[in-house]
């Protein structure tokens, strides 16, 4: 049994790492080029608040998963928020599908994280 639990361990760590990647460069990315990613939010988001504030709140929420997902704390919360989070980045950009279905693989992953964690 003991291989077992380092094999989730080895996994849990690559999901963590993979998916705090993702949203590192997400927030890094739209913190340097905001035009390239207003396209990618809701009217009804942009509706509520500029556009670049917006962007800069969704960055500081990205950069703190990122942190999160790397103390391994917490995992289960952590995976349902990024879970929650890509499910609706697809869901509010159906439109640009051709684009956003890698996030489905993400999705996966992250579900993969939450499954495999204990806490």
């Amino acid at each position: 049994m003991a291989g077992k639990k380092g094999g989730n361990e080895a996994a849990s760590l690559l999901l963590r790492v993979g998916l705090a990647f993702v949203f590192l460069y997400a927030a890094a990315a739209s913190l340097k080029s905001p035009q390239d990613w207003v396209g990618y939010l809701p009217q009804a988001a942009r509706d509520l608040m500029a556009p670049e504030t917006l962007l800069k709140l969704i960055s500081v929420y990205e950069l703190v998963l990122v942190l999160w997902l790397l103390s391994g704390k917490y995992l289960r919360y952590a995976a349902a928020l990024c879970v929650m989070t890509l499910v609706g980045i697809v869901l509010s950009n159906l439109s640009i599908f051709i684009v956003t279905f890698r996030d489905i693989g993400l999705v996966f992953a992250a579900l993969a994280l939450f499954v495999i964690s204990d806490k």
